[in-house]
């Protein structure tokens, strides 16, 4: 049997999760946490095989959590169970030691899947999240030259790539899935990092640079 912890802040995931694992004969749900804290506690008791981890919890992130779990020696296999599709998250998650990184909105066999692949000492990451991690280690091969803006935040180069696109700031906060508040900080960080006073300048910047729509 594969022991999990599932960790989430909503007790409907957990139940449907513990609901999902129970039916197959495989794995054992051995405990739940609310967030991260719970789950640094539990973890370090219950010693289970897969930690299922969501990210963005009250009391404490699945990121911190995540690496103070993975700083323990031996530590369980620690995959990402979340709604942030975001480049940060993912490569804060990836950082912290995650072995895996799926959306909610992947299938249960797609989630049991990738547990048992992730206890079994393998690296599982949902089809949208390859494609992200492909492009961001394609950016970076030999001969694509350096970063043209390194001031930038890997958030703040999302967003201006988003600009280059002709994306105004609602769209955006749709699709990063924050707040429109949120990305007119982004914005502003972003203007003042590239020495320009408007968007119209940032965007002739970022598309000088390749970034937004291709054969701009």
């Amino acid at each position: 049997m594969i022991s999990v912890l599932i960790v989430d802040d909503h007790p409907v995931v957990r139940d449907g999760l513990r609901g999902m694992f129970s039916g197959t004969g495989e794995f054992e749900v051995v405990g739940e946490a609310a967030d991260g804290a719970e789950a640094l506690t539990l973890a370090h008791r219950l010693r289970p095989d897969v930690v299922l981890m969501d990210l963005r919890m009250p009391g404490g992130g699945g990121a911190r959590a995540t690496a103070r779990i993975c700083a323990t020696q031996p530590h369980p296999a620690v995959l990402v169970l979340t709604m942030s599709d975001d480049n940060d998250s993912v490569f804060a998650a990836l950082r912290a030691g995650a072995r895996g990184y799926l959306l909610k909105e992947s299938s249960s066999e797609d989630i049991i899947r990738a547990v048992r692949s992730v206890a079994h000492g393998e690296a599982v990451f949902g089809p949208r999240i390859a494609d992200r991690l492909v492009a961001f280690f394609a950016a970076a091969a030999p001969g694509r030259g350096p970063d043209p803006f390194p001031q930038l935040t890997a958030r703040e180069r999302e967003i201006l790539d988003f600009l280059a696109q002709g994306c105004d700031n609602l769209t955006i906060a749709r699709r990063l899935v924050v707040s429109d508040k949120t990305v007119r900080n982004h914005v502003s960080a972003v203007l003042t990092k590239l020495q320009v006073a408007s968007r119209a300048e940032a965007v002739a910047l970022a598309r000088d640079a390749g970034l937004g729509p291709s054969g701009t």
